[in-house]
């Protein structure tokens, strides 16, 4: 697995749903694991893909489209 993303967990849960959406199985964890578990929405988490997945996960979400023009 390759880290794709770090941030707030309400983002990253957002991400790991879309990345199912095309194919793409990601898993997501908390940067700090030993935390408490309050609810807090902007607790840093982050998301990894699998290393065969990763290039198409980033041409999905990071490059820069070229049919928006």
């Amino acid at each position: 697995m390759k880290l794709f993303y770090t941030g707030p967990i309400v983002n990253a849960e957002m991400l790991v749903m879309m990345l199912e959406k095309h194919g793409i199985i990601a898993t997501q964890a908390f940067v700090d694991p030993a935390a408490p578990d309050d609810g807090d929405l902007s607790r840093p988490a982050q998301v990894f893909v699998p290393e065969a997945d990763y290039d198409r996960a980033f041409q999905l979400f990071y490059a820069e489209r070229q049919d928006e023009l």
